[in-house]
């Protein structure tokens, strides 16, 4: 590692008289997250992080978004103090001018996104979308998925024709035929698959890591270590939890997020789950993606991720 996270919680620091001051001062973290989100949602119906930050004075209070871009919009107008997205959505909101820092990932998990197709589409490759419409929704992790599967095949974004919509939207105009080819992520992926049959082309495999991000206003971030190594340290026992007995996470989950058991732990199997903090090395795979962004004409300008991560001066020469 090129540069130190902001946070460890691997080894646990003392405690100072002052960040338990500041941390007893804080009454509500504010977290931004998506049903979608398994382990999230699989933590706010435990209520075990309530029982750990309440030692500390502070409750919590789950604020639900439709999609990562919608999120960091949250994020930037201080709706909330984390939240928890794909890859995508920090650079577009980055390249607006939001403010906010990476404050940890979790691992690859390139299975849990795919282009697919209705299940009797004359399509059988991504070569055959030219021209076609796809579905997706805007700024969000399966962006760069589609842009990265079409320059294997040869062809550019303007090649085919983007319908940009969120998740739910984006199936009702699937199911209808009202777009050609729809890019998602788990577990919308997996509940497609299983209860419309439809077929995959290409999932990231190959193509891109789908790391998925922490993120925090910078401020807070600064602020408040404590309560987010608490955060994190009950992430990552959820985490542990959930890997140990994926159909037992699964049922839980399943009514939560409106779909069947075998749907939500089909989904969990393709995802890692566990926070990490971030490396030089992902740091670096997420300023590909900008770059990328960038010279398709998808953000207006040039960003450096170094500049929304902590420790900046360190960060970027690591980056550079």
């Amino acid at each position: 590692m090129l540069f130190r996270s902001l946070l460890r919680w691997t080894a646990l620091p003392l405690l100072t008289a002052l960040s338990l001051h500041a941390a007893a001062q804080t009454n509500t973290l504010r977290i931004g997250f998506q049903k979608s989100a398994s382990l999230l949602t699989l933590q706010k119906s435990s209520g075990s992080l309530e029982k750990r930050l309440g030692a500390l004075g502070v409750s919590v209070k789950w604020v639900e978004f439709p999609a990562g871009p919608q999120l960091l919009e949250g994020l930037n107008v201080g709706a909330v103090d984390v939240g928890f997205v794909g890859e995508a959505p920090p650079i577009f909101a980055q390249a607006a001018g939001a403010k906010f820092v990476y404050i940890g990932y979790d691992p690859a998990a390139p299975e849990a996104e795919a282009i697919v197709v209705p299940k009797d589409s004359a399509i059988k490759s991504v070569a055959e979308l030219k021209g076609r419409k796809v579905a997706l929704n805007k700024g969000s992790n399966v962006h760069y998925l589609l842009v990265k599967a079409l320059e294997k095949q040869g062809l550019k974004y303007g090649d085919i024709q983007p319908v940009y919509l969120p998740p739910a939207d984006a199936r009702a105009a699937f199911e209808r035929g009202a777009v050609d080819a729809w890019v998602i992520w788990d577990p919308f992926l997996a509940a497609v698959e299983k209860q419309s049959g439809a077929r995959v082309l290409q999932d990231g495999r190959g193509l891109v890591n789908n790391y998925s991000y922490y993120l925090a206003e910078r401020g807070y971030a600064e602020k408040q270590p404590r309560i987010i190594q608490a955060l994190f340290e009950d992430t990552q026992a959820q985490a542990s939890a959930l890997k140990a007995n994926l159909k037992a996470a699964a049922a839980v989950i399943a009514p939560l997020q409106g779909l069947e058991p075998e749907v939500v732990e089909k989904s969990l199997s393709r995802y890692q789950f566990g926070v990490k903090p971030l490396t030089a090395s992902v740091a670096a795979e997420q300023q590909k993606i900008a770059d990328t962004f960038h010279a398709l004409g998808l953000i207006p300008k040039p960003i450096r991720v170094a500049d929304a991560l902590p420790g900046t001066a360190t960060v970027a020469q690591g980056l550079r």
